[in-house]
Parts: C-alpha cells; sequence; structure tokens
C-alpha cells in the first residue's frame, strides 16, 4: 500500500494515477469526503486528515509500504514560517509513530541552501526536520514548474507572456508536474537505506523567451515576452491577492532564481532528467 498525500493536486495526482496504473493499491489523503469519494472512484483507498493532524495522519499512514509527503505551499508565509513548522512537525510525529518504511518528499530546487531562499525556506525547513528521522527517505528537489505557463495562457493569446524571471534569455532547469509525479512513483517503490536527493529537471532548460517562442508555435502567431520590472512585483502580486505585508518570501525568491543562486547542487545528489517538454506541457493547458 502506497500512502500518497497531496493527490489532489498536479504532482501527487500524478504519482498516485501512475501507481494504479501499474496496478499497485493507493490510499491517498484527502480533507474532504467529496475529494475522497472521487479518487475511491479510481480505484484508490481514501483517508481524511488535516496535514496539522499528526494523529489523523499516523491513522493514514498506518500499513504503509511507502509514503509520498507533500507539504501545502504557502505563498505568504508569517515570519519564522509557523505554518510550515506545524505541519512538517506533525507529518514527522505521524510518519515515526505509523512506523513507515521509507518516504519520499516533494522539495525543490535550491533547497540545501540555508539563506535567500524566500518561500522556498520553507523546503529548506521541511528536508532539515524530517531528514532527522531514522526512516529511509528520498527529497525530490524539483526544478521549476513548466505548469507554471497556466498563468500565461490567456495574456498569450493576446500577444505577450508576461515575466517575473529575468533576463528574458536567460535558461533555468524546469520541468513538468507530471513528470515530478511519475518520478515519484518510481522512487517509493525503490529500496534505499539513509537519506537521498534527487534533484529533477526537464528534458532541457528554458528561458522566458522559449516560453513565448513556445507559445506561438502552438497559437500561430506571435508571441513576445515581456520582462515585469522588480518596482512593479509588489504591486502585481497584492492585485492577485497577495497579503501586502507578506510580500517579501514571494520576491525573494525571484531574485534567487534571477542572481542564479537558488539552483541544483549538484554534488551528493542524484540528478534526473524528465520527458515531457515545455511544449507538451503548454499544449495540455492550451
Amino acid at each position: 500500500m502506497f500512502v500518497i498525500m497531496g493527490a489532489t493536486g498536479q504532482v501527487g495526482g500524478a504519482a498516485a494515477e501512475a501507481l494504479l496504473a501499474q496496478g499497485r493499491k493507493v490510499r491517498v489523503v484527502v480533507r474532504n469526503e467529496e475529494k475522497a469519494k472521487a479518487w475511491r472512484e479510481r480505484g484508490a483507498e481514501a483517508a481524511l486528515a488535516d496535514y496539522r493532524d499528526a494523529d489523523a495522519l499516523q491513522a493514514a499512514f498506518d500499513g504503509a509500504e511507502a509514503v509520498f509527503y507533500m507539504n501545502p505551499p504557502v505563498f505568504y508565509p508569517s515570519e519564522g514560517f509557523p505554518e510550515t513548522k506545524e505541519t512538517v512537525g506533525a507529518a514527522a510525529k505521524a510518519l515515526a509513530a505509523a512506523g513507515v518504511p521509507k518516504f519520499v518528499a516533494l522539495s525543490s530546487v535550491g533547497a540545501h541552501r540555508t539563506q535567500g531562499l524566500g518561500i522556498i525556506e520553507s523546503l529548506h525547513i521541511l528536508e532539515e526536520e524530517l531528514a532527522k528521522l531514522p526512516i529511509p527517505s528520498a527529497f525530490l528537489r524539483a526544478a521549476w514548474f513548466q505548469d507554471n505557463c497556466f498563468w500565461d495562457v490567456e495574456p498569450a493569446r493576446g500577444g505577450q507572456v508576461y515575466s517575473f524571471l529575468h533576463p528574458l534569455d536567460r535558461k533555468i532547469p524546469m520541468i513538468a508536474t507530471t513528470d515530478i509525479g511519475q518520478i515519484a512513483a518510481e522512487t517509493l517503490q525503490q529500496s534505499w537505506d539513509g537519506v537521498r536527493y534527487l534533484e529533477l529537471q526537464g528534458p532541457e532548460p528554458y528561458s522566458p523567451n522559449d516560453i513565448a517562442a513556445a507559445f506561438a508555435r502552438l497559437l500561430k502567431r506571435e508571441v513576445k515576452a515581456v520582462e515585469v520590472p522588480r518596482s512593479e512585483w509588489a504591486a502585481a502580486f497584492v492585485s492577485q491577492g497577495g497579503d501586502p505585508d507578506r510580500l517579501h518570501g514571494r520576491i525573494e525568491m525571484l531574485d534567487g532564481f534571477n542572481k542564479g543562486w537558488i539552483d541544483f547542487e549538484r554534488q551528493g545528489t542524484e540528478l534526473i532528467s524528465g520527458r515531457t517538454t515545455l511544449e507538451e506541457t503548454l499544449k495540455k493547458w492550451l
């Protein structure tokens, strides 16, 4: 039995689907009965649990061969990441109490850094705390999600994509969420000792200009990448619903990518490449 957290999202959902397709027994951890019903109809078991409830998580993990753990994303965290520390603490307690033989956790490119990460610091905290458990563990340090381009679909139809990544010709590692889920499913079925760090990238890196060019090919029209000035980031995030008092983490993360500070560690890690190209991901959203 493989227990999957985050199954209602893209990565967790892809991991659960991959395992079910292979005939594996899957139990998803969800927060309400409606979502549980949808997964039961696909052939999975479902357990209801709040990510902050260690006892409920322990019950969900009981009897697992392995667990895929995802921390709920917090785009505008409180100072010191108390939200992350609470959920990671509950997960650590539940994994140990349930006697889970091994687990795989979703992390991020750059999570080995101790500073200058912005909101990715939450995943540094996750790695640091869960690696202390005396359980074989694997942390998937995923590159920038290709699926972030979902937000560019409508602007691209109008001829432009607006980029917070600068400069526009600088390529960075990107990966499709479907590939992350597939790699998670494969890793859950492997055997190992100790702690592993897997750095996940796509078949090639991409720049904002590459994103615009891919949209142009698919839409059969001119599409141009436009740099969003850093001075306008805060206003943009507030317009998207961001808390004006908690924007620092998101801004610092983007600064980290743009300066090249947030990148793979590449030493003592396993570098794995997914197969899905950027155009294949964009086709899905188009």
